[in-house]
Formats: structure tokens, C-alpha cells, sequence
């Protein structure tokens, strides 16, 4: 799989990409993440990517040329633009994503993004969740590890993808291993069985409580 990402900060992804089974996915060519200086296409001596918003207001707007220049390209990806005001990325997003040949994302800045930029070289717009950053590069890498780990052969037991939490609309149901006594903090005895029906269907009610508890609004998404 192909991603591009458009950021005016690549240095910012210099480790993170190295390194884990983001690193090793891409050392065995499933993986193919390319850095796209947006500076390349600034204005002036000074590279200008940003300026001042019409209508006045605090802050800085990312400007729409050079954005269309770097993004005309790659009409034949899926462009995602990262910004607040985009759909809550979920992990039915990243699904959807892993499956596709190529993903652009856009990492917005300053106070945004110059609208024509999403209404005319924009797929999609998302958003990392109900909270404001400095840039789109951290969600750019939350989104690049999310989609690796569903490419085939990323992950060493693919069965572990399938029975995390948000599969089914339900979170992971609570996790132990040795020692099975640590100060006297027992781990439940029906993990302890040996009988694969018994702890199927405690793992799934441990799931049910866990959600209800903790994210009731994934039991009503009306709510």
C-alpha cells in the first residue's frame, strides 16, 4: 500500500516511521509511506504556504495554490484532508482505508485550511476527535499505524485484529497473563479452566459490561 503525506513538516516523521511493525512493514515492501514537502510548491523566497484570512480574524490560512499543486497529482489516491471540523475517524474508517491501493493525507495547520482546498482536491475530511492540535502530522501517524497493522501479513496472528476493541461494536474485554496469583490479585478462574466455551462466553459478557461502562454510546449511537 501506498501513503503520501502532504505536510509542511516532514522532519516531524522522522523515528516514528523507522521503527515497530510500521518500520518492518515497510523494510518488507508492504508498505510504501512518501514524504510531501508542501514547501516545494510555496510562494516566494520564503516558500509562503500560509496568509492572512479574509474577513480578518487571529491567525493564519493555509493558501490554495500551492495545496492544488501538490494535490492535482494525486487525484488517483483517496485525499483525506485532517482537520477538526472533519467525521470522527473510527476504526470502520481505517478499514475501509486498508483496502484501498493509495491514501493521501493532508495535514492541515494554523487556523485551517482555505476552503476551496476541500471542496475541490478533498475526498475526504477527518477528523482525529473532539480536540484541537498544533497540525494533522499526529494524526497523519496515528492513521498511517492503524491501517499498516490491517495489511496482510503485518501483524503475526491476524486473529488478533479480529477480536479487538470496536469489532462488533464492543470493546477488548479485560486482558491477563503470569503470574496467575500476583499479591493475591488473582486472575479469574475461568480463564484458568481449559474449557473454551466457558471463557468464550465470559470474554463476550466482559465485553458487553466494559462497553456499557465505558463507552455506553457505542451500545446507542443515537445517544
Amino acid at each position: 500500500m501506498e501513503i503520501r503525506v502532504v505536510t509542511i513538516f516532514p522532519e516531524f516523521f522522522a523515528g516514528p516511521l523507522d521503527v515497530s511493525l510500521v518500520g518492518k512493514a515497510r523494510s518488507d515492501g508492504l508498505l510504501d509511506v512518501r514524504l510531501i514537502d508542501l514547501r516545494r510548491w510555496g510562494r516566494g523566497v520564503h516558500r509562503q504556504v500560509d496568509d492572512a484570512p479574509f474577513g480578518g480574524g487571529a491567525g493564519m490560512v493555509m493558501m490554495v495554490e500551492p495545496l492544488a499543486e501538490a494535490l492535482e497529482p494525486l487525484a488517483g489516491t483517496h485525499r483525506v484532508l485532517l482537520t477538526p471540523a472533519g467525521s470522527p475517524l473510527t476504526q470502520a474508517t481505517l478499514d475501509r482505508w486498508a483496502a484501498l491501493p493509495a491514501l493521501t493525507l493532508v495535514c492541515g495547520r494554523y487556523e485551517g485550511v482555505d476552503e476551496r482546498v476541500a471542496e475541490h482536491f478533498i475526498d475526504e475530511e477527518v477528523s482525529l476527535g473532539d480536540y484541537v492540535l498544533l497540525g494533522g502530522e499526529v494524526a497523519a501517524l496515528a492513521i498511517i499505524e492503524g491501517v499498516t497493522r490491517l495489511l496482510p501479513g503485518v501483524v503475526g496472528n491476524p486473529q488478533s485484529v479480529v477480536t479487538e476493541s470496536f469489532r462488533d461494536g464492543l470493546l477488548e474485554e479485560p486482558q491477563y497473563t503470569r503470574p496467575a496469583d500476583f499479591r493475591g490479585w488473582t486472575v479469574p478462574e475461568v480463564l484458568l479452566s481449559g474449557d473454551h466455551g466457558r471463557i468464550a462466553a465470559w470474554r463476550l459478557e466482559q465485553r458487553r459490561r466494559r462497553t456499557a461502562a465505558r463507552r455506553p454510546d457505542l451500545l446507542d449511537p443515537d445517544r
